[in-house]
């Protein structure tokens, strides 16, 4: 599931749950629900080329999808803080894992 809507996006916003590294920073909110949904954040800041930002979406995504289970209850919003490409994908995606285990917390 995602975060589509603005308001989904402003309450995750308002919370302030978070957990950051040198990739992401990671913001949830408790949803009530028995499973996850994600928001993302991939501004141009982070990479000029649509290229860029469209892998870094479809990482943070399937990532996202593979380890679902962490997170389960939570509406999460997943900001990139630095692009990375092909050959940093694998430390982005170790770095995101530990972000979601460490965000768990919100669910109290």
């Amino acid at each position: 599931m995602r975060l589509l809507k603005a308001d989904e996006f402003s309450s995750v916003f308002s919370l302030r749950c978070s957990s950051s590294n040198e990739f992401f920073q990671v913001l949830g909110r408790p949803n009530g629900l028995d499973h996850a949904r994600l928001g993302l954040v991939v501004g141009k800041k982070t990479d000029k080329r649509a290229v860029g930002r469209n892998y870094i979406k479809r990482t943070v995504r399937e990532t996202f999808r593979l380890n679902a289970n962490k997170v389960s209850g939570i509406d999460l919003v997943v900001r990139a803080r630095r692009p990375f490409g092909r050959k940093e994908g694998a430390a982005a995606r170790e770095a995101l894992i530990s972000l979601l285990g460490k965000i768990h917390k919100c669910r109290k």
